[in-house]
């Protein structure tokens, strides 16, 4: 039910962190995938990793999600190398600024609300056609717990992060008449460089470790096997629900 063989998926933010665990595991069982980030240099790296791994095959489009020409370069580019998008997972997102929502400047708060949610619309606008065509698709918007919860540090992240669980249950509605399911992900506090600040910090790790039942921080590997999930035959009557998985931290 989890083989994904064939399949080919286009996963932005996948040179590193959760991204990069989403694309090996899906790889592993056998799907094309997309490496994609801002850095070419590192996109090239972890797609020889994937590829002398074996499994699915692996090709490197970089693209800054925040420019929409990128954006339609990279399901271009995917179509070329690939062919059909029969999987996207939208993960690449933006935090510029940490404190107060009465702090934060005009320019780190447009940044987030652009790259966070106008960027996965335009994506989804770009790769729903085809799967309303072929009735057949799977798309995966990876949020946050930070959705779920205010913040005195991170308040427009979260924002942000909320407006994509939305966004899951609205695409969820309006595709699954064309067989197309539409989930996301919400991580709790994940050891990756995007959360460093966080982890690092010995009395924040301390207090979020002693929050969740699991007593750990997760591993970027942690979140791959719920993608795999969602975008295999084992999801198909999942649809519009964005999956917790933070060690039970909010349970």
């Amino acid at each position: 039910m989890f083989d994904l063989t064939g399949k080919n998926a286009l996963i932005t933010g996948s040179s590193k962190g959760i991204g990069k665990a989403i694309a090996a595991g899906m790889a592993q069982l056998g799907a094309n995938v997309v490496i994609s980030s801002r850095k070419a240099d590192v996109c090239e790296e972890v797609t020889a990793e994937i590829n002398a791994a074996g499994g699915g095959k692996a090709v490197c489009i970089p693209c800054n999600i925040s420019h929409k020409d990128q954006l339609e370069s990279l399901v271009a580019q995917t179509h070329e190398q690939l062919g059909q998008i029969d999987i996207l997972v939208c993960n690449a997102a933006v935090n510029p600024f940490y404190g107060s929502l009465m702090d934060i400047p005009d320019s780190a708060f447009e940044k987030v609300l652009h790259c966070n949610i106008t960027s996965n619309h335009w994506l989804c606008q770009m790769v729903l056609p085809e799967m309303r065509e072929r009735k057949d698709g799977a798309v995966i918007i990876v949020s946050s717990v930070g959705g779920y919860k205010g913040s005195t540090t991170l308040g427009t992240y979260s924002i942000s992060k909320a407006a994509d669980i939305q966004m899951v249950r609205c695409l969820a509605q309006e595709n699954g008449p064309f067989n197309i399911r539409v989930n996301g992900l919400a991580p709790g506090l994940i050891k990756t460089n995007f959360a460093r600040a966080l982890w690092e910090d010995p009395e924040t790790r301390k207090r979020v470790e002693a929050g969740y039942p699991l007593r750990r921080l997760g591993e970027p590997e942690d979140i791959a096997g719920t993608a795999v999930l969602l975008a295999s035959t084992a999801g198909n009557y999942i649809t519009g629900q964005t999956i917790t998985i933070d060690g039970g931290g909010i349970c």
